[in-house]
């Protein structure tokens, strides 16, 4: 259910993503216009956690999580009907704005119920279950394509939108208490994020998480083009490519979450998942600019391949590091991360078409720029070197880094379980 929740931003976009092409041709505009609704869609996922987390740590995870699931279902419904670009990226705006409540809610879940090793484990499990979405959702979305025309893509996540949320309704139980919500107003939400962003670690992990999620964006937001515009490539092998880069990612997350968990410290995995995505920028920047002449499509996929399943060996890594520095601002934490990754996400989505659709080499750029600043922050924040075996020895034994202190309504130290049974 958890993963489910998660796997809103790829049902979100990555199924819309073989109908790019379509949407330009059936609406009459231009490619780098129509990429503006991924990117609203995106930065309204980035702004609605932002608001959503500090909610969720006053009033509870499940009454927001709810609003969010129905706004979001007016919102996809909305988007089916939409007549035109303008109104389609306003009504994917506020589909990502309502979207954001399953995505921050569901690390905050995790986070109430967890700690240490289980947490780790637990987020590399998420990735598996929220990897499926995005090898699913451009298989089916080519599928439909075949069948109806973009509009049929939206009333399809009407339907699954509608579904997740029953099923929250009835499987998903409160998970913080009454004694562990925060009771103050917007001045006291903002004095925690304030808090959480002094911590040098913490924020160096959000930095990490979020310029590797960049680099990750530039491919989804690019690659409709350069796989099928400029290589020539049907949406349905496009769809297969994706589907591809998605199982390597899955595979990754659960190399690191059942082997590489508890016998490798977070921070070494996560320094050999940004080497990985550091050479494989650089190869793709070097095929994409012809220093070799032109290359086809099957090198070009491998690289992304390599990319995009090293994502799994950072991501995960990075969010547990963060929020083992906040157990007591769950809700807060997570929307911090979430919103950090998401927006500069959503930067790095139009940059990809800044020189038109008939070159790669904006994508490889942006990725590669992301991923050496992704680099720096882990080098200069997180100073790794200082920390490797506390945090190993940490997830060992389950114990938690504090980066806040804990309400006054609750004792310090006390486990975040309440809720474990049930969920």
């Amino acid at each position: 259910m958890l993963g489910g929740l998660t796997a809103v931003p790829p049902l979100s976009m990555d199924m819309y993503l073989p109908a790019l092409p379509k949407v330009t041709d059936a609406l009459g505009s231009p490619a780098a216009t129509v990429q503006l609704t991924l990117t609203a869609c995106l930065t309204g996922m980035a702004l609605g956690q932002l608001v959503v987390g500090p909610l969720s740590d006053r009033f509870g995870r499940r009454r927001p999580l709810l609003i969010g699931l129905a706004i979001y279902i007016l919102a996809t419904a909305a988007c089916a009907l939409a007549p035109g670009t303008a109104l389609l990226i306003v009504f994917r705006l506020i589909q990502g704005l309502a979207g954001a409540a399953g995505i921050v809610i569901a690390r905050a879940v995790v986070r109430d119920l967890y700690d240490g090793l289980a947490m780790a484990r637990f987020f590399s499990t998420l990735m598996l279950i929220s990897g499926v979405a995005p090898i699913v959702a451009p298989l089916i979305g080519g599928q439909i394509l075949r069948f109806t025309d973009w509009r049929g893509i939206f009333l399809l996540l009407t339907v699954v939108g509608i579904l997740l949320t029953l099923l929250v309704v009835r499987r998903l139980p409160e998970t913080l208490p009454p004694a562990r919500r925060h009771t103050g107003g917007t001045r006291d939400a903002l004095a925690t994020m304030r808090g959480l962003l002094a911590d040098r670690v913490f924020t160096g992990h959000v930095l990490v998480g979020g310029f590797t999620f960049a680099a990750l964006f530039a491919y989804v937001s690019a690659s409709p083009f350069v796989v099928q515009e400029i290589y020539g490539a049907s949406p349905q092998v496009f769809s297969l490519l994706f589907g591809i880069n998605s199982v390597g990612l899955i595979i990754v997350g659960q190399v690191n979450g059942r082997l590489l968990v508890g016998r490798v410290s977070l921070e070494r995995a996560t320094a050999v998942g940004l080497s990985l995505i550091t050479a494989a920028a650089v190869a793709l920047l070097v095929m994409t600019s012809g220093v070799f002449g032109r290359v086809g499509l099957v090198p070009l996929a491998i690289a992304l391949f390599v990319l995009m399943s090293s994502m799994s060996l950072v991501m995960p890594n990075a969010q547990t590091l963060g929020l083992q520095r906040a157990p007591h601002a769950a809700g807060s934490a997570s929307a911090l991360i979430g919103t950090s990754s998401f927006l500069i996400g959503a930067v790095a989505s139009p940059l990809v078409g800044i020189a038109g659709e008939d070159t790669a080499v904006p994508m490889a750029l942006v990725q590669l720029a992301s991923v050496l600043v992704a680099g720096a922050a882990f080098v200069f924040l997180c100073r790794p070197g200082t920390g490797t075996k506390a945090t190993l020895t940490a997830a060992r034994h389950d114990v938690t880094t504090t980066a806040l202190p804990a309400p006054a309504t609750e004792a310090a130290g006390t486990p975040c379980r309440e809720g474990a049974d049930e969920a």
